[in-house]
C-alpha cells in the first residue's frame, strides 16, 4: 500500500524528512551574501580611506561572484554537491579570512585587498542553485515543489533585508572588517552542515563529457531574470531621487523600500499556494510583465506614502516571477544540469543588478523622475514580452557555449 502523499502546504515542505535541516544550513550559508555585500566596503573604505577603491574592490567581487558562478555550478553537478561545495566554501572562507585581515587596520595595499577579494568571488559556492536543485528531489509533487521554491524565495528575500542589520549591529562593538569575519564564518558553517545533511545525493560517477544546458527552454527563464534585475536595482536610485525631489525628508526612503520587500515576500507566499493551471512560462511572463506596469506608473504617485503602496503592489510580483524563472528553469533541465540551470537564473538576475544601478545612475541627472520609472517598468516588461516567443532551437554553437557553462 503506497504512502499518501501530504497536502501541499508551506509547513508540509519543512515536515519532509530533512527538509527543515537541510534548509536552515543552507540560509545559515546564503546569509553570508547578504552580510558581504555591506561589511567590504564598509572595511575597504576605512583601511585605504577611498571609496573609489571601495567601489573598485566591491565590483570585482561582485562580477567574480556573479559570472563565475555558472562555472562553478558545473563542478558542483558534475561532482556532487558534497564534493564540490565544501572545498569552494573553505577556499571562499579562506580569503574573505584574508581580506579581514587586510583591512583590519588603515593603510592596506589597494591592490592586494582588490585581488583578494576577487579571488573569493571567484570561489563563492553556489548555494542558491543547490539548494533549489535539492527541492525538486526532495518534493513528492509539483505542488510542494511550487511551494517549496516560493518558501526559498521569500526567505532569502528576507536574509538581505537582515543581513545589513546584522553588519550594521556588529560595527558597534567591532571593526567594519569582523563584519567580513563573520560573513567568512557563516559560509562554511552552513555549507559544513549542508553537505553533510542525509538529504543530499551521494558522489556522482565521473563522466567523460558534460552534458549542456538545454538553451531553448532555459532561455526564456534568464532574459525574464535579466529584466527584473535591471528594473528591482533601479528602484533604490529612483525612490532616493524621487525623496529629494518631492521632500527634504529621506528616512523614510528605508520604508519605502520596505515595502517593496514586504510585497514581495507576501506575494511570493500567496502565489506558491495556488494550484496554478497556467504553464510555468506563461506565469513568468505575466509576472514579470505585470510588475513592470506598476513600476512604470510609481512616478507619477504625488507623495512617498502613496509611492509605498504603488512599490508594495509591484513587489507582490517579485517573488512569484523570480520562483516562476527557477521552476521554469528546474522543469526544463536534466539531472546532470539542475543546479547550472539555477545558476544561470542567478546569474541573470544579478547581472541585470550591476547594469540596472549604472543605467538608472546615468539617466535620474538627465531625465525627468517619472521617465525613469517609466523606463525601468518597460525594461522588465520588454523581457517578458521576449520571453514569451517562441525560442528558435539552438545551433551547435550556442549549444556548445552552453556547455561551457
Amino acid at each position: 500500500m503506497s504512502t499518501p502523499l501530504p497536502r501541499p502546504s508551506y509547513a508540509a515542505v519543512l515536515r519532509v524528512p530533512q527538509a527543515r535541516r537541510t534548509f536552515t544550513a543552507a540560509l545559515t550559508a546564503r546569509l553570508s551574501y547578504a552580510t558581504v555585500g555591506m561589511a567590504v566596503p564598509l572595511s575597504v573604505t576605512a583601511a585605504t580611506g577611498s571609496w573609489a577603491v571601495s567601489g573598485v574592490v566591491l565590483s570585482l567581487f561582485g562580477a567574480a561572484t556573479v559570472f563565475l558562478m555558472p562555472l562553478r555550478a558545473a563542478l558542483v553537478d558534475r561532482h556532487g554537491p558534497r564534493r564540490a561545495l565544501l572545498p569552494m566554501s573553505v577556499l571562499y572562507g579562506a580569503l574573505l579570512a584574508l581580506l579581514a585581515a587586510l583591512t583590519w587596520r588603515p593603510g592596506a595595499p589597494a591592490a592586494a585587498v582588490a585581488g583578494t577579494a576577487a579571488l573569493a568571488g571567484c570561489c563563492a559556492p553556489p548555494l542558491g542553485p543547490a539548494m533549489r536543485a535539492l527541492w525538486s528531489a526532495l518534493m513528492p509533487d509539483e505542488g510542494m515543489a511550487r511551494r517549496a521554491y516560493s518558501l526559498d524565495a521569500v526567505a532569502e528575500e528576507l536574509l538581505y533585508v537582515s543581513g545589513p542589520a546584522l553588519v550594521g549591529a556588529l560595527l558597534g562593538v567591532a571593526p567594519a572588517a569582523a563584519g567580513i569575519l563573520l560573513s567568512a564564518a557563516l559560509n562554511v558553517a552552513g555549507t559544513c552542515a549542508f553537505v553533510t545533511s542525509p538529504a543530499l545525493p551521494g558522489p556522482r560517477p565521473a563522466t567523460r563529457r558534460r552534458r549542456p544546458v538545454p538553451v531553448r527552454g532555459l532561455l526564456p527563464a534568464v532574459v525574464a531574470a535579466l529584466g527584473l534585475g535591471l528594473a528591482i536595482s533601479a528602484v533604490e536610485l529612483l525612490v532616493l531621487a524621487f525623496a529629494a525631489a518631492r521632500s527634504s525628508d529621506t528616512a523614510l526612503v528605508p520604508w519605502v523600500l520596505g515595502a517593496l520587500s514586504a510585497g514581495s515576500a507576501l506575494g511570493g507566499l500567496a502565489a506558491g499556494a495556488v494550484r496554478w493551471r497556467a504553464p510555468a512560462r506563461a506565469r513568468l511572463c505575466g509576472f514579470t510583465a505585470a510588475f513592470g506596469v506598476v513600476l512604470a506608473v510609481a512616478g507619477l504617485a504625488p507623495g512617498l506614502w502613496v509611492l509605498s503602496g504603488v512599490l508594495a503592489l509591484a513587489g507582490a510580483f517579485i517573488a512569484p516571477a523570480l520562483t516562476t524563472a527557477y521552476l521554469l528553469a528546474d522543469e526544463t533541465a536534466t539531472q546532470e544540469t539542475r543546479i547550472r540551470a539555477g545558476a544561470w537564473v542567478n546569474t541573470g538576475v544579478n547581472a541585470g543588478s550591476s547594469a540596472g544601478a549604472l543605467a538608472a545612475g546615468l539617466l535620474i541627472d538627465r531625465l525627468p523622475l517619472p521617465l525613469c520609472f517609466a523606463l525601468a517598468g518597460a525594461t522588465a516588461l520588454t523581457t517578458a514580452l521576449a520571453a514569451a516567443r517562441r525560442t528558435p532551437r539552438p545551433k551547435r554553437a550556442t549549444a556548445a557555449l552552453a556547455e561551457h557553462g
